[in-house]
């Protein structure tokens, strides 16, 4: 049983941005800085900075998001391309950093990649891999918590500082398993493509196909239906607030499937509906209303799962999973399923494929695909 460590040093709190310069002043020379952060997502489309958490070896710090000049105070930082940032699942913090301060830190050390890379498991939690590795059993007890507050409790300083604590020793022990398989440029093009995607945050243009139901709509049903998502995501983006909050997928996929024939019918069906928009129902009307574009038609298409399908599918997992076994991955790590579908629809490799997983899953999928 992995025992709780409590000999922790204090992390210190830094809300000045005079203080937060000296700090890093001292730490000039250290080519690794743990990195991460606490934001607040739940009403919002972006989430909201609200805490940043840095470390070296033996000392932590907990810099005020909200205080003014913090962020501007941690951009020579995170644009310094002489110190390796760490962090573990760096994705929405990544958005974090972009949205509240503008940079995005490079170069970065993901340790959750790291460890599937090296072997360990995929998508790790950071608790879970700070105990295998460590030994060290961290409590969970702020993963909810108020952040936005102030001031923090002793509780979610804690929790907070902890969350960079480790990052060194994961490194330490993460980079010499790369090292000794021979994958560490497998971990950075890894690493430098997550921060690539965030920078450039592009909007899905297929966003139907994630969907499951809109395998049992038509071409209309589903050109309407990604119409739709599309008009969403524009909109939960201009106005800041959850996808959900714009339009939930049941009742796009409803409309998609069944659109009303006038406004009082549309007025009707979304007065039904719990989670139905109000304030947008005039500009959701008119998006349900035009009529489709013979490019709005040209689309890939959402398949049904049927027999043929999933033989298909199948074959391309099991040529995955062999190549999995070869080179002792943890399964998940090399192609998601998602992954083999977009490969199915005949739209090319996806981004999640590039660079070495495309070196080795090529020649195994490309015969497969061809004989569709």
């Amino acid at each position: 049983m992995a025992a709780t460590d409590s000999a922790h040093d204090s992390a210190v709190w830094l809300d000045r941005p005079d203080a937060l310069t000296r700090t890093l002043a001292a730490w000039s020379g250290q080519p690794l800085v743990g990195l991460d952060t606490e934001f607040i997502r739940e009403r919002t489309y972006w989430p909201k900075l609200a805490l940043v958490q840095l470390s070296v070896p033996g000392e932590v710090v907990l810099v005020d998001a909200l205080a003014p000049g913090m962020t501007e105070a941690l951009v020579p930082l995170l644009t310094d391309p002489t110190v390796t940032k760490l962090m573990h699942s760096a994705g929405e913090d990544l958005q974090a950093f972009r949205t509240g301060i503008g940079v995005l830190p490079r170069p970065l050390y993901d340790t959750q990649i790291a460890a599937g890379l090296a072997g360990i498991g995929a998508s790790l939690s950071y608790q879970k891999l700070v105990e295998t590795v460590t030994g060290v059993l961290l409590p969970k007890g702020e993963t909810r918590s108020d952040w936005l507050r102030r001031p923090l409790s002793e509780a979610q300083r804690a929790y907070a500082a902890d969350d960079v604590r480790y990052l060194h020793a994961l490194h330490t022990h993460l980079d010499a398993r790369l090292e000794a398989l021979g994958r560490r440029d497998w971990h950075a093009a890894d690493c430098a493509r997550a921060v690539d995607q965030v920078e450039r945050d592009a909007v899905d243009p297929w966003p139907h196909l994630a969907l499951r139901s809109a395998q049992f709509l038509d071409r209309e049903g589903q050109a309407r239906l990604r119409r739709l998502l599309l008009w969403r995501e524009a909109e939960a983006r201009r106005a800041d607030k959850p996808r959900s909050w714009i339009l939930d997928n049941e009742l796009a996929v409803a409309l998609a499937r069944k659109p009303p024939t006038d406004r009082h019918a549309f007025n009707i069906l979304l007065d039904g509906h719990p989670k139905a928009p109000r304030r947008l129902r005039g500009a959701l009307w008119d998006e349900l209303a035009r009529p489709l574009e013979p490019d709005e038609l040209d689309i890939p298409l959402a398949r049904p799962q049927d027999g043929d399908y999933k033989v298909r599918l199948r074959q391309l997992q099991e040529a995955v999973a062999e190549a999995t076994r070869r080179h002792e991955l943890p399964e998940g790590v090399l192609a998601s399923r998602r992954s083999l579908e977009t490969l199915m629809l005949g739209e090319g490799w996806p981004d999640s494929l590039a660079g070495w997983r495309r070196e080795i899953l090529q020649p195994l999928l490309d015969p497969l695909l061809a004989g569709d």
